[in-house]
């Protein structure tokens, strides 16, 4: 079974263009992933400093060799101190039957 979420959190005031980045750039390695099926970001259209993660994943193992892969340590980290949150809000989802 697939692994499906949604990550959110929102930038600091001042700090979206350098989260849009850091996003970017994150994303273009995730999406390389071989059990990375979604990786599509977004920004809500009433609150831009608002960022929604839609991330699929083959299953468990791909998304725990996700959460391993040695460059989401630094993103995290470089993340962290810009975002209002302590750490993105992780949402698991499950389709309906």
């Amino acid at each position: 079974m697939h692994k499906t979420l949604l990550a959110e959190f929102t930038a600091r005031e001042g700090a979206e263009a350098e989260v849009a980045r850091l996003l970017r750039d994150y994303a273009h390695q995730v999406r390389k992933e071989d059990g990375n099926l979604a990786f599509d970001v977004y920004t809500k259209e009433a609150r831009p400093r608002a960022f929604w993660i839609f991330e699929v994943y083959h299953d468990e193992d791909a998304f725990q060799a996700h959460l391993n892969a040695p460059y989401g340590g630094p993103f995290n980290a470089a993340l962290t101190p810009l975002i209002e949150e302590d750490a993105s809000v992780l949402t698991f989802l499950r389709p309906l039957p």
